[in-house]
Order: C-alpha cells, then sequence, then structure tokens
C-alpha cells in the first residue's frame, strides 16, 4: 500500500513512522531552565551521528498546541544537557517522566530519582542510569514543527560494571537496554539476539570464484 505524506496529517505520518521505524534508542533528556529549573524527558527519536566530533541527535516534536517542550526550551535558552539511556530496571521511572508536567516541576524528583553533579556542564544527571552522556549544543536545526537538536557528548559516563576500561569494551547486552516500539506504550528488550560479521569482499569473491569453479 501506498501512502502520500502530501495527502497525510502529521499524526497520520506520526503514526506510520512511529511504529514501522522500530526499534528506537530512547534518549532521557535532562535539561535545566535559565532561571535553574530541572526538566527529565524520554524521547525516542534519537541516535548517534559521528565520533569525530561526537554528536548525538534529536527530534524535539512541539506540543499539539505548537509550544515548544520544556527540554526543547532550555536547550536552546542554555546550551547543555545530559542524555541518558534507559535500563529495564529505570522503565517504570522513565514512564513518569513522560507525563505532561508543568514547566516548573522537576521530573527527576517526581520520579523519586537521584541526581549527582555533572563533570562538565550545570545541568545534573542521574546517578542510577548505565549510561549518561552530558552534551553541549552543537546546532539546532528547526524542521517545521520538529527542532533537530545536535550535541556534542563532552562527558561519557557508564556504571562500571558494564565497562572494560583498558580495552573499551562495552557490556552492551549487560546494559539491559530498552527501546520504543509501537503505539502508545510499547518497548522492546535486547533479549533475542543474533550475530552477522560483515564480510571481506576479497574473501567473499574468492569464495564466490570456488564456487563457481565447482
Amino acid at each position: 500500500m501506498d501512502f502520500d505524506f502530501a495527502t497525510l496529517s502529521p499524526q497520520e505520518r506520526y503514526k506510520l513512522l512511529g511504529s514501522s521505524i522500530t526499534p528506537r534508542p530512547i534518549a532521557w533528556v535532562a535539561s535545566q531552565s535559565a532561571a535553574g529549573v530541572g526538566n527529565l524527558a524520554p524521547f525516542s527519536f534519537f541516535n548517534a551521528m559521528g565520533a569525530n566530533p561526537p554528536l548525538i541527535a534529536l527530534g524535539l516534536i512541539t506540543r499539539a498546541d505548537g509550544q515548544l517542550k520544556d527540554t526543547t526550551t532550555n536547550i536552546l535558552e542554555t546550551g547543555e544537557f545530559v542524555v541518558h539511556l534507559v535500563s529495564e530496571a529505570l522503565a517504570p521511572a522513565m514512564n513518569i517522566t513522560c507525563m505532561d508536567a508543568p514547566a516548573d516541576i522537576d521530573e527527576t524528583a517526581l520520579a523519586d530519582l537521584k541526581a549527582v553533579p555533572s563533570s562538565a556542564i550545570s545541568v545534573p544527571r542521574l546517578a542510577d542510569a548505565p549510561v549518561a552522556m552530558e552534551c553541549r549544543l552543537y546546532q539546532a536545526i528547526p524542521a517545521g514543527s520538529t527542532t533537530i537538536v545536535l550535541g556534542e557528548v563532552l562527558h561519557f559516563h557508564i556504571q562500571d560494571d558494564y565497562i572494560d576500561a583498558e580495552k573499551l569494551y562495552v557490556d552492551t547486552v549487560g546494559l539491559d537496554l530498552v527501546a520504543r516500539m509501537h503505539g502508545g506504550g510499547w518497548y522492546a528488550r535486547q533479549s533475542d539476539l543474533f550475530d552477522m560479521p560483515r564480510p571481506v569482499y576479497e574473501d567473499w569473491q574468492a569464495q564466490h570464484d570456488e564456487t563457481s569453479q565447482s
């Protein structure tokens, strides 16, 4: 079935995109207003965009009334934010921070989470998150009803149990991260994996030639 996006409403486009492009990693974003009021909210239009410079990207959609979300406003005002990754153990708390709380409410306290000072920015980070990335705003790109935020990672925090500090080997499975799926509240676990090594052209060609000659 072919859908012409020019004929669909933003809500209909969102439904098709959000239910098909899955699973999506969750950025649990801590930010702070210019007045120092904290905010914590999850976003699933998110991923890493490169390592030199180390950039992550967030797609921050406006509210239904067209106003910027608190996270967007805070990042544009202060240029600082922390992106956390969400383990299954923290998923219930993350879900609480999905609420449309007023701007003067800090969702970190609402979800009974512990915050600790960051290393390079004024926005605190969550103490119990398996991974936390302190970010500085690299570029903000207005795109219709979305603000695309590129953040440069300044400090990368990972719980000691999940990293070999010498080899920089991350216990990815041990992080027990959840990802966003479809609908109003569906998520996925990283519990069903398969390994498929990337092929090397020379090896593939040699095997192909051998098969052709037999």
